[in-house]
């Protein structure tokens, strides 16, 4: 009996043991409270879509979650949601206590609930909560305790339940079911048929899954684990029986190659291997809120959301980033990493821990062992370094060193910081609390040789150059510089560095020896060593990287890369890869920023696949390689699009819908078109890369609004106000800290114009204005008439004044000229009167002379007077006939009477000069007797002439030949 107890005890040791060796490095997870949720406690199942939204089968409905915004479903009776299940159209299956449906988004992309029970027949149309959805096939299954429904080309057929269907499940490409009275069965042939030999009504099966090539992999609720192979169903033995024994398992599922996971009601998540082995659990120590997992997903990234009693857990399982803990039970800081021989050591605030590491894997953290404490170093732990073939600590007490798991102390005290080798030498140089301790090693190890005396100061950062200098720092005092004397037991000589060295400060400065160059990590930047100058000034080099920003730490790994932590930021300087025309890209880890020990900052980088960074809690396991190759692809979604206005209105909810179906991009016949009214939007969108989200920054643009792409933010959301009618297309993309970018995601919508801006309204404007130019037209061309008017009438005022004044003018002018040529007229009425009158005087007295003569003649009887007087009478008839008299006649009489002379001739050719001059003489009005003294004829001759004048001129009896000679010139 007891052989039996202790065979017991042993068994349950040895159970225990395997059972709690995990792999080293622990993914972080992620608690999500039901208040950050805002809906119920529990999350019963978990699913994702193609575009990587999480679904949620909780107490208050559907709750969603894209990776920046909740948002919750109820269904219409308000009942739980127990289990969802999507099929590759993207509908949504969920069912509640009598009732039972999808959500599928509308065409404006919002999820609406989709009720199927009138499918159901009547009789079944009340039920309990349906715990499993399972899409086989084209069918799609539903669970309830008493009840399987099958939906099938829009029909829906029942399955009642002989004692209480208790599992739905699909596996291996079949459907299985378990029911209390005739156990596990698999879906053949449209029904229910038996599907292993031995009876497994005693079993409560929990859980069927894929295993390796055609078996199954089978849970029970308190027997452990089975094999399904064809029919027959066989005990799996594993290293979590012991636990898996004493606890209830809710499921199994396969998540990933040679990897399951089991969850279970108070031992939390249980992941194994093929073999049955324990690789990894996470429980309340690891972590989760609860330790009641109730489902599990494997995102399409790779890593576990888990479904609790209380809350949601996200692990970050296919991360690059881990936590080491070398103390679960015990928050502990770690200050200093090594790897030695086969044992992982971490230095910690309370002692030395090593773990076995064995025949390792390349990366460390996926080792399966266990940390204990090394012997002897209760206290701090402030460095580790190797020097030849030891690993030496420096302790609160002094220098340990580490042989075997056990620790040894070298030096006296005080405190040591940090231990350097001397080039070329196998002497050891200690900072201490109090200056520096000298150590020798003697082919077995290392012995204290005594203090250097020389500076009494706490140097707690060392560095040794090829000249045996030792370099120290002071995190108050500044650099120092020590020349040793040759026996390195004193200091013969040092030089300090301060601000006026060329140091930005005196305060919380580090010297490193990198790239064969001393470098000063300060609270400014990185300074470099001139030698020449014997100061220090601001590193070129660095200067592009950080500035003047704080650099904490500075250390270099094998390949040459450069790790640092400035402000708190973890990073690394790459000289494998290039950024724009530099030799090197630089890299920070958001994930690590903030987490490292602040003023004792450290990274330990060992290879490409282990970097060891000193944090508050263990350490963090960084697989760089793997990091910097992560081929999760980056994505962007735009979850929401509400127009704002007195109320605000969701126009899209984050699905693009064509042909029934959830596709990536929006469909050209989907356009929203909204009033001028909502002419102010929102956005919200997202990544569901869920292990990155401190990695990601977003940029957008509005085309159509925006000229260029925003700046890269972390912020999630983006507003618009007030913009004008038109045309836009919001777009937005992704981009993670190592630069890659995701496509961007497009939304296009309309503002349409107001009444007032329609091409009706446009059309009305055009015509309005187009009636007031008219009008105003016609208003100016009337106001223009009118002024023309005035101004002709002005005009023709001035000018009647001006006529008046022309005519007054002219008529004073007419006057002068009438005066004149009355004058003139005058003048040669008188000159005719006076030349007719001599003329008719002349003829008088030539005439009075001739009878004179001739009586004279007479009265002396002179004989042959005729003769003798012949020249006498011929000069008086020549005289008389003279020519001379009559044109100076004819000259004044036309100037007079108007050309009368000219005219007369002019009209009747044939009148001969006599007729002329009678016509002249009877125009002056002049007596018969007159006339004829002037023609030198009678008074007879005078009729004669001018019975011969009328006779030419035409006359009648009854015209007055003078009237008529008056009548010619007018």
């Amino acid at each position: 009996m007891k052989k039996c107890i202790l065979i017991t005890i042993v068994l349950r040791v040895f159970i225990c043991t395997s059972f709690a060796q995990t792999t080293l490095g622990t993914p972080a997870i992620k608690n999500y409270a039901h208040s950050e949720y805002n809906a119920g406690n529990e999350i019963w199942d978990v699913k994702q879509d193609k575009n990587g939204i999480l679904y949620f089968a909780n107490d208050e409905g559907l709750l969603t979650f894209d990776g920046s915004y909740w948002k919750t479903y109820p269904l219409p009776n308000k009942s739980a949601i127990k289990s969802v299940a999507i099929d590759p159209k993207g509908r949504i299956y969920v069912g509640g206590q009598d009732e039972v449906g999808y959500f599928f988004p509308n065409n404006s992309g919002i999820l609406k609930y989709h009720s199927l029970k009138q499918l159901l027949p009547r009789k079944a149309r009340q039920f309990a909560d349906i715990w499993d959805i399972v899409i086989h096939h084209d069918e799609v299954f539903f669970r309830t305790i008493e009840c399987i429904f099958e939906l099938n080309n829009n029909t829906m057929r029942t399955f009642d339940a002989p004692g209480g269907w208790m599992l739905l499940s699909q596996a291996g490409g079949r459907l299985f079911a378990h029911d209390k009275d005739i156990g596990l069965v698999v879906f053949k042939d449209s029904r229910w048929q038996s599907c292993v030999q031995q009876p497994t009504t005693n079993l409560r099966i929990t859980g069927i899954t894929e295993f390796n090539n055609d078996t199954l992999l089978v849970t029970t609720r308190k027997n452990g684990l089975f094999i399904m192979s064809g029919t027959s169903l066989m005990k799996k033995v594993s290293s979590v029986d012991g636990a898996l024994l004493t606890d209830l398992v809710n499921f199994v599922q396969k998540i990933g190659d040679d990897r399951y996971a089991i969850g279970t009601s108070a031992k939390g998540l249980i992941i194994i291997d093929g073999k049955g082995k324990l690789v990894e659990q996470f429980s309340n120590s690891q972590g989760l809120q609860n330790n009641n997992v109730h489902s599990v997903l494997l995102d399409r990234d790779h890593n576990l959301w888990l479904g609790l009693e209380n809350g949601l857990d996200f692990i970050n399982y296919n991360t690059s980033v881990k936590n080491i803990y070398p103390n679960r039970e015990n928050q502990i800081k770690s200050n200093s990493v090594s790897i030695f021989g086969d044992k992982l050591y971490i230095g910690t605030s309370n002692g030395l821990y090593a773990a076995p590491i064995g025949n390792r894997q390349k990366d460390i953290s996926m080792v399966a062992s266990t940390f204990t404490e090394v012997a002897n170093t209760k206290g701090q732990v402030l460095s580790l370094v190797q020097i030849n073939g030891h690993l030496l600590a420096g302790h609160q007490d002094g220098v340990l060193q580490i042989d075997n798991n056990q620790a040894k102390l070298i030096t006296p005290g005080p405190g040591a910081w940090m231990m350097k080798s001397f080039p070329a030498s196998q002497d050891v140089i200690a900072g201490t609390y109090t200056g520096f301790q000298l150590l020798k090693y003697n082919g077995t190890g290392f012995s204290f040789d005594g203090r250097i005396d020389g500076i009494y100061e706490s140097l707690g950062n060392l560095a040794v150059d090829k000249s045996n200098f030792v370099w120290a720092t002071h995190p108050y005092r500044g650099i120092f510089k020590a020349q040793l004397s040759a026996d390195r037991k004193k200091i013969v000589g040092y030089t300090q560095y301060t601000e006026k060295s060329g140091l930005p400060s005196a305060l919380n400065n580090h010297v490193y020896f990198i790239k064969n160059k001393l470098i000063a990590a300060t609270e400014k930047g990185v300074y470099e060593y001139n030698v020449a100058e014997g100061d220090f000034a601001r590193s070129v080099f660095y200067k592009p990287i950080f500035d003047k920003a704080k650099v904490e730490f500075l250390t270099e790994d094998g390949k040459g890369n450069i790790w640092f932590i400035s402000n708190q930021r973890v990073g690394v300087i790459d000289f494998s890869k290039r950024s724009a025309n530099l030799p090197y890209k630089v890299i920070y880890f958001p994930e690590l920023a903030g987490q490292t020990v602040k003023g004792a900052e450290y990274i330990y980088p060992h290879d490409m696949e282990n970097i060891f960074i000193g944090s508050n809690n263990g350490v963090f396991h960084l697989n760089y390689r793997q990091y910097v190759s992560s081929d999760n692809k980056l994505n962007v979604l735009l979850t929401t699009v509400k127009a704002i206005a007195e109320k605000d209105s969701v126009i899209f909810g984050g699905y693009f819908i064509k042909n029934n179906r959830i596709v990536p991009a929006q469909n050209n016949q989907q356009i929203a078109s909204l009033s001028n009214h909502w002419n102010s939007f929102h956005f919200e969108y997202t990544s569901t890369l869920f292990a990155q989200k401190s990695n990601e920054e977003f940029s957008y643009k509005l085309i159509g609004f925006d000229k260029d792409w925003s700046q890269w933010s972390v912020k999630t959301e983006k507003d618009y106000t007030n913009l004008p009618y038109g045309k836009y297309t919001f777009s937005v993309k992704a981009r993670n800290n190592l630069g890659a970018a995701s496509a961007p995601v497009n939304y296009t919508f309309i503002v349409e114009p107001a009444w007032y801006q329609t091409i009706w309204a446009y059309f009305v404007y055009f015509l309005t204005v187009a009636y007031l130019i008219y009008l105003g037209i016609k208003a100016q061309q009337k106001r223009f008439a009118l002024h023309q008017q005035r101004h002709e009438e002005e005009q023709k005022k001035l000018s009647y004044l001006h006529s008046l004044e022309l005519d007054r003018n002219d008529k004073e002018i007419m006057a002068l000229k009438n005066e004149k040529l009355e004058a003139e007229l005058t003048y040669k009425n008188k000159e005719l009167a006076t030349l007719t009158m001599q003329m008719v005087d002349r003829g008088k007295l030539l005439l009075n002379i001739k009878d004179e003569l001739m009586v004279l003649i007479k009265k002396l009887n002179i004989p042959d007077a005729s003769y003798q007087f012949r020249s006498v009478f011929k000069l008086l008839s020549d005289t008389e006939k003279s020519d001379d008299d009559w044109d100076n006649f004819a000259m004044y009489f036309d100037q007079v009477h108007n050309n009368f002379l000219t005219t007369m001739k002019a009209k009747f050719p044939n009148l001969s000069s006599t007729d002329l001059k009678l016509c002249a003489y009877l125009r002056l009005n002049l007596s018969s007797k007159e006339i004829a003294q002037l023609l030198n004829i009678s008074l007879k001759g005078v009729e004669i002439s001018r019975y011969r004048v009328r006779k030419k001129l035409q006359l009648s009896t009854e015209t007055n030949l003078y009237d008529f000679l008056i009548e010619v010139t007018k």
